[in-house]
């Protein structure tokens, strides 16, 4: 059996630390999980942990080459482990998440530790350091304000997409936007935890901000209007890829091999130049093939079914 693409990603990505606005970051390294960074009159504001205290280093590094101000919040978006298992090198007295996201973390957050460790080593690069999962000290339900001062922090719940929990954070005095994984740019959706036609109406409410500027989940930090609206297009036409292919093959009662196969070839001429394309696409095809047969609570993925689900579509 052909092993996992991602176990075969070992290059080092190049971090670009890009302001998006004033006092306002994106930490980007070229498909990579993206953090965001938020400075405030006296504090500071940080949006995605990294997967391990190690790679969280490197957000800390770019931090305190623009301001020495302490960091008094961690915000994350949803519950993977990717995002959140290096917030403990933050040393945040608040870390916050969404209602849904902590019971995410309750309900299937070792599960996806120990699937995406298996699944993506590189991204776990000093995970001996992480201290076990990440449980938020705070959390809220539909929307939350902090304030830096005078700068306004807005954090909100806009639909069920990636996950069934995300929150975006808004900067309005900027008009800037932090996504998390709702939006991606030149970067496969992940859709094994995904909610397909919800993330199209959440999509929506995310364009109704009018951002002038967005940091995405993965990909290059978004910079005007024209290289926002280009990202949800593309993230828009990238889950309608993967959904109406597969839709149309359980409507005609075929496999999840048929989808495999439907969804590649409409796939792979479009979007095989994306970081993390082979990663995703087993994975994405199965969620989808479920929410197509009814199933609206994503089935959690484990260390066992990942190989399972591998080795059916790559056998």
């Amino acid at each position: 059996m052909t092993s996992f693409a991602s176990r075969g990603d070992l290059v080092e990505k190049e971090i670009s630390f890009t302001e998006i606005g004033r006092g306002l970051y994106a930490f980007t390294a070229e498909g990579d999980p993206n953090s965001g960074v938020i400075v405030g009159d006296s504090s500071v504001i940080v949006i995605e942990a990294q997967a391990t205290p190690r790679l969280a280093g490197k957000v800390i590094a770019e931090i305190r080459k623009v301001t020495s101000k302490p960091i008094s919040h961690l915000l994350l978006t949803h519950y993977h482990a990717v995002r959140v298992l290096g917030a403990s090198a933050y040393n945040a007295p608040q870390i916050i998440m969404s209602d849904v996201a902590r019971h995410m973390v309750a309900e299937r957050g070792q599960e996806d530790w120990d699937s995406e460790f298996q699944r993506f080593p590189r991204l776990f690069e000093g995970h001996e350091s992480i201290p076990g999962l990440t449980w938020p000290t705070t959390t809220f339900s539909q929307s939350m304000t902090i304030y830096l001062g005078d700068r306004k922090v807005e954090l909100h719940c806009p639909g069920r997409a990636h996950t069934a929990g995300d929150a975006v954070v808004w900067v309005p005095d900027e008009r800037v936007l932090f996504t998390g994984d709702v939006v991606e740019y030149r970067s496969a959706c992940y859709c094994g935890d995904a909610h397909f036609n919800d993330w199209m109406t959440t999509l929506d409410r995310v364009e109704q901000f009018g951002a002038r500027a967005i940091a995405p989940g993965r990909g290059a930090a978004l910079l005007g209007p024209e290289m926002v609206a280009r990202a949800l297009t593309g993230t828009r036409e990238f889950l309608e890829a993967i959904y109406s292919p597969v839709r149309r093959v359980v409507q005609r009662n075929g496999s999840i091999k048929d989808a495999w196969e439907a969804v590649r070839e409409e796939c792979d001429p479009r979007f095989s130049d994306y970081a993390i394309y082979e990663h995703c696409l087993p994975f994405n095809v199965a969620r989808a093939f479920d929410e197509a047969r009814g199933i609206d609570t994503p089935m959690i993925w484990t260390a066992e079914r990942d190989l399972e689900l591998w080795a059916s579509l790559h056998g």
